[in-house]
């Protein structure tokens, strides 16, 4: 799948494309990092209609591939390196949305098929 980044598209929009994909998976936005004494400060967007151009420090425009076969942590990367953008990957599971924080080497497949499966067993 390609997703088309520039600072008009809207956070929900880039939300549901990859969750059409990924039913088991969301993505979330954070707001510009802040500097606090040195340490970098993540602030979840609330708002998913602000725009991209309001949550990323880096104002490339283009496309995003994202396959199954790629590692949560070579999304988070590509989104941040290439577009300025911090997001964070939340599993399913049962009616709980887990961070992928522990998990960011599995690929967004392992993660997908994982989440259906604790969410089969939950619910």
């Amino acid at each position: 799948m390609k997703i088309t980044i520039n600072d008009h598209r809207k956070i929900f929009a880039i939300q549901e494309e990859f969750n059409t994909v990924f039913p088991f998976l969301k993505i979330e936005f954070f707001s510009k990092s802040n500097t606090n004494n040195g340490v970098a400060s993540k602030k979840l967007v609330k708002h998913h209609s602000k725009t991209l151009g309001e949550c990323r420090t880096i104002h490339n425009k283009g496309n995003i591939t994202i396959t199954s076969g790629m590692t949560v942590l070579d999304l988070d990367q590509q989104f941040s390196d290439i577009y300025g953008l911090t997001v964070q990957v939340y599993r399913k599971s049962g009616k709980a949305w887990l961070e992928t924080t522990f998990t960011d080497a599995w690929t967004l497949e392992e993660q997908n098929t994982q989440g259906q499966e604790l969410s089969n067993i939950i619910d």
